[in-house]
């Protein structure tokens, strides 16, 4: 009744197989992604005034990053003049606290207790300046 199917499926000669990450590789991209960007936000909330708080959040920030990128330091603005403006100060208050719960999120799932307490320290701070 019916002729059997002579050609090879259009979905299996597709693109060659990619390699593939883990769940952890991928929560640990994620993680890193997004202490990375928390800390572009805090290297830029250091600005013109010396604030040993953020200074400190910054390192720590840079060490777990370093840490998740097997080594890899990430790349740091250089302190200077910025953020000088309070509505830009609060805006990026508010980035700072929106990475820092993203950044809890994914450490608690992945179970990395050092990001999570540091992730949670900065969702603290940044949280009465939303």
């Amino acid at each position: 009744m019916y002729e059997p199917i002579r050609t090879k499926s259009v979905h299996t000669a597709a693109a060659p197989r990619l390699p593939r990450r883990s769940r952890d590789e991928e929560l640990d991209l994620q993680l890193a992604g997004h202490l990375a960007a928390l800390l572009t936000v805090t290297d830029e909330l250091r600005g013109p005034v010396p604030c040993p708080e953020l200074d400190r959040a910054a390192e720590q920030l840079a060490e777990v990053v370093t840490r998740l990128h097997h080594g890899r330091r990430p790349l740091r603005l250089p302190v200077g003049p910025r953020a000088g403006d309070p509505d830009r100060r609060a805006a990026l208050h508010r980035r700072a606290h929106a990475l820092a719960g993203r950044a809890l999120v994914v450490a608690e799932s992945r179970q990395d207790t050092e990001a999570a307490a540091l992730a949670e320290r900065r969702l603290a701070a940044h949280a009465g300046t939303v």
